[in-house]
């Protein structure tokens, strides 16, 4: 089976998704960027072990789009499939439009998605590029009425388990918490007898985004003997203040951590908290998982909308309910038998959400499409 994947940066988890892909098909990758100019030099460490990945000469349209219409070269070729995930850039509009014109097959896929009001000129365009496609990729309920929203047909839509952990990550973060977690506290010199860890960018919306100022809200009226760890970029001046004018010396800013440093706060902490106020998906949702951690996040989280059903292994909340939030993690962090059934949920849902299974069930959609 031939494959072209048209896409617009390497990003990691993609690149060892499109690694996996390779490994059960002739796959061909054309990418607009290098990468994203908004990312770490981390970004840049890919290989394409199993694929062909090919970067278009083109024009920098922002961070990670370019315009780029040498892609019609590629579509000219012979393909089983065609995939395209760079729907909003103009490379991907361009090769778009061609293969409207030219009534040739092709699948759409993204992250997940939440539509807007569905009015303007813009979200006319967006109706105009999503419509029309064979088939549309999506990553659970909130995606799909994203592509009914734009226009896409209820049976041709299909889901697939979007992650960025292989099963080696998985076997790798269960034995990470069958050791002593008091251990691993004293080597991060937590100090504090609970943690509640949140991972993510202060970059994004000025802290705003992740929902940082609802973290800090609720730490101010929570006890002391829970520790409010955020691993991501350095703050802004903004949080540096406010911790320090309200004596917050149980909120603390880790900065940002490479995989294997992270897995040990993940290992440390009793619960995760994601309060942010837009995330299509939120791969830290899995990596939590994945730790076995009850997670709290919102309405505005694909993955948590996904993969988390409130008091069952977690909790979905409102983005801006600070005194929630701060209710929920006490209750969490004071009871264990809720936390250990949570755990055990969590583990569960994670080994379903593999690049493995990624992988295998685009192939098999793929496979059923043409009996």
């Amino acid at each position: 089976m031939k494959i072209l994947w048209l896409a617009n940066v390497p990003s990691p988890y993609r690149v060892d998704f499109f690694n996996e892909l390779g490994k059960k098909c002739d796959l061909t990758v054309v990418f607009e960027k290098k990468t994203s100019d908004e990312r770490d030099k981390s970004w840049l460490n890919y290989k394409f072990l199993t694929f062909k990945g090919i970067f278009l000469n083109g024009k920098s349209i922002n961070t990670d789009t370019a315009f780029c219409p040498s892609i019609i070269r590629y579509l000219k070729k012979s393909y089983d499939e065609i995939i395209v995930t760079n729907v909003s850039s103009p490379t991907g509009m361009i090769a778009i439009q061609y293969m409207k014109f030219n009534h040739i097959k092709y699948w759409i896929e993204g992250d997940g998605g939440f539509p807007k009001n569905g009015k303007g000129i813009k979200e006319k365009i967006k109706r105009h590029f999503i419509t029309g496609a064979y088939g549309y990729f999506s990553t659970g309920k909130s995606h799909d009425d994203y592509y009914l929203f734009y226009g896409a047909n209820k049976g041709s839509i299909y889901k697939y388990p979007f992650t960025s952990l292989s099963n080696e990550d998985i076997k790798y973060a269960y034995n990470m918490i069958q050791l002593d977690k008091e251990k691993i506290k004293k080597q991060l010199k937590i100090i504090e007898d609970k943690v509640v860890l949140s991972v993510g960018r202060f970059s994004y919306d000025r802290g705003y985004g992740k929902g940082y100022d609802i973290l800090m809200k609720s730490a101010e009226n929570t006890p002391k003997g829970i520790g409010f760890y955020i691993v991501g970029d350095e703050p802004t001046e903004e949080f540096i203040k406010w911790k320090q004018s309200k004596k917050l010396d149980n909120v603390h800013f880790v900065g940002f951590k490479n995989k294997k440093d992270l897995s040990y706060y993940y290992s440390a902490a009793d619960v995760f908290v994601l309060m942010t106020r837009g995330d299509v998906w939120g791969l830290v949702i899995n990596e939590a998982m994945s730790y076995g951690l009850p997670i709290i996040s919102t309405a505005k989280c694909g993955a948590g909308l996904e993969l988390i059903q409130s008091g069952v292994n977690g909790y979905i909340m409102d983005s801006y309910d600070f005194r929630r939030l701060g209710k929920l993690v006490i209750e969490l962090c004071s009871n264990d038998d809720i936390r250990k059934r949570m755990k055990d949920n969590n583990l569960e849902i994670a080994k379903e959400y593999t690049v493995e299974h990624m992988a295998e069930k685009h192939i098999d959609i793929f496979r059923k499409e043409k009996e």
